[in-house]
């Protein structure tokens, strides 16, 4: 059925103003908390600390997920789930060039805590922009209604085209070579090219700090070069993960939005976690790439078959364990 903007998730919001309210809170309150108490100094975040910060914000999750579906119903809070997990599992793969990012740039541990939290609140507006305005332009690339293979549908060219981009992103996910990632000259990335366009950077880092003072002048440091690569980065990942939770709630921008920042703010302390367990997710690019490949499938054929967004979940969490059990079955020999 057509979606409309107007009457459809905005409506939502409208009467249920306390879920509203109490992810904005949550929100504010975790940044306010995490930069401004806990990590007001730089350090080096432990495996305990991660691990505790990690189980904080996937209950937070949950906790929010039983918001919504005590205001909004089971299927709501399905599709939360739903697309939880998939920008989890697919953000993996952005933190592993986090590791290769920080290794080539030698960025102290003690400052790496401070670029991802500024990382964080970029993609929090970013992919704000990306899902309100995804969701707007659907309505507007729905075809005709037509009669293919016996059904009368109504295709949408854009998830049409989502989901052929996803199974292409599937397929060079499983097939790509770490190795060409490993020997990347990171200077050269649009993210670095920017910075060096238009600031003057110096080659010294200067502890956690983005700017610093040389010769009279003030310049740049390494480290903000490295925070506006961390950036870009997000934003070209965001190609693959804003379609792929588009195929689970394409009307709802706010069960779109709401698990999405709640994905990427348990990222920091899982990149922690993951720097030092990395051998635990030699196979996981390719459980990724069926993830991908079957999101965007679901895409392609959701005019004729609606495939319930309970299998989707089981799915994309089978493929995550079996590749997870098949990475310490079958370590890397490296």
């Amino acid at each position: 059925m057509l979606f409309s903007l107007k009457t459809g998730a905005i409506d939502h919001l409208i009467d249920h103003p306390g879920i509203i309210t109490a992810f904005t809170i949550t929100i504010i309150a975790m940044l306010v908390l995490d930069l401004g108490v806990l990590n007001k100094k730089g350090h080096v975040i432990s495996n305990r600390e991660a691990a505790i910060w990690s189980v904080i914000w996937i209950s937070l999750a949950m906790g929010f997920s039983g918001i919504i579906y005590h205001y909004m119903g089971a299927e709501k809070f399905m599709q939360f789930q739903g697309a939880y997990w998939i920008e989890k599992a697919l953000s993996v793969d952005n933190l592993f060039v986090f590791i290769l990012v920080f290794g080539y740039f030698n960025v102290a541990k003690e400052a790496q805590h401070k670029v991802l939290f500024w990382g964080v609140i970029g993609a929090l507006v970013f992919r704000a922009i990306f899902i309100f305005a995804g969701v707007w332009l659907l309505n507007y690339t729905y075809l005709p209604e037509m009669e293919l293979f016996g059904h009368v549908v109504k295709i949408n060219y854009l998830l049409t085209l989502f989901g052929i981009i996803l199974i292409v992103a599937g397929i060079k996910s499983a097939l790509s070579q770490e190795e060409d990632e490993g020997s990347k000259d990171f200077t050269k990335s649009p993210g670095a090219k920017f910075v060096y366009k238009f600031f003057k950077v110096t080659h010294q880092f200067d502890g956690d700090k983005f700017f610093t003072i040389e010769n009279g002048i003030k310049v740049a440091t390494p480290l903000f070069v490295v925070v506006a690569i961390v950036e870009f980065t997000d934003l070209l990942f965001a190609v693959d993960s804003i379609p792929a939770i588009f195929a689970i709630a394409p009307d709802d921008p706010f069960i779109l939005y709401t698990s999405n920042i709640f994905a990427i703010l348990g990222l920091r302390s899982l990149y922690f976690l993951l720097a030092n367990f990395m051998y635990m997710f030699s196979k996981l690019k390719y459980g990724l790439g069926f993830i991908l490949s079957f999101i965007g499938t679901k895409m392609i054929i959701a005019p004729f078959y609606h495939v319930p967004t309970t299998l989707s979940l089981s799915v994309v969490g089978g493929a995550l364990i079996l590749s997870v059990i098949a990475s310490l079955a079958f370590p890397d020999k490296d």
